[in-house]
């Protein structure tokens, strides 16, 4: 009888992989800070619930605030200026036309003098040159109105870069303090994805090329799930091992242990 249950031990651990995995969240990520500023707020009420639109970090932005409302105000008035000026140069055109129309006729007149004729065409450049100084003034205005445009962009930027909400993450810490300055790369906050959950186990060089063959059991249960991510690298801390991550549905309970068996099918 001893003999029979140690056959059928053995007989089961040929054919299964038994590995124990913390249930962590899909991605943790660290947030850093972009941008200078004194920390005016913090939400540390939100610790452990998920974000939605409101901020739960503040750094100071009332100078990108006034910033951007003054160049906003310069895009409106750049952008009625181009237009008045493309109004005063279809007018310009115009006239230059029938300008050019007039100088030809005086030219092909033998009654008129050559000082006539030669104030008709000083005249005429005259118009050419000032159709020419709008449009150049037009295309100077345009380059100006793009570099508003850009620094429209990044004061936006910038002033969102202050008010964080990370809409739909788990706050998991806030690494700042109201008062504290920071600038661009300082710690501010992790926020964890727990839409998902990740398990990873790491398997030998002879497991990973049988996985494909092997049902996932997690915690004695049957399941659907397949190896998501098989990173075919050895790992630099479990040396000779492969790293294996398997997503499954988001748990009531994350970081506990789950039991996790590789089967053949």
């Amino acid at each position: 009888m001893k003999s029979f249950l140690m056959l059928a031990l053995m007989s089961t651990l040929a054919f299964s992989q038994v590995y124990y995995s913390k249930v962590e969240p899909y991605e943790i990520r660290n947030i850093s800070s972009n941008v200078s500023g004194e920390v005016l707020d913090t939400s540390e009420d939100m610790l452990g619930k998920k974000l939605g639109s409101k901020v739960y970090i503040k750094i100071d932005d009332t100078l990108d605030q006034d910033e951007l409302n003054d160049v906003k105000e310069k895009i409106t008035f750049t952008q009625d200026t181009i237009e008045v000026n493309k109004k005063i140069l279809k007018n310009l055109n115009l006239s230059l036309e029938k300008k050019e129309l007039n100088y030809e006729k005086v030219a092909a007149l033998k009654i008129k003098s050559k000082i006539e004729k030669d104030n008709e065409f000083y005249d005429l450049v005259a118009s050419r040159n000032s159709a020419l100084s709008t449009q150049k003034e037009i295309n100077n205005l345009k380059i100006q109105l793009a570099d508003l445009q850009l620094r429209e962009k990044q004061l936006n930027k910038i002033i969102k870069d202050k008010n964080l909400n990370d809409k739909g993450f788990i706050l998991y810490s806030i690494d700042v303090k109201v008062g504290q300055v920071v600038s661009a790369g300082t710690a501010l906050a992790k926020v964890a994805d727990v839409s998902k959950a990740l398990l990873s186990i790491y398997l030998t060089e002879d497991e990973l090329n049988t996985l494909d063959k092997k049902v996932v059991y997690i915690d004695e249960k049957k399941t659907s799930y397949k190896p998501t991510r098989v990173l075919r690298i050895a790992d630099e801390k479990n040396i000779s091992k492969y790293l294996v991550q398997i997503v499954i549905d988001s748990p009531k309970v994350f970081s506990k242990l789950a039991k996790i068996e590789l089967k053949d099918k």
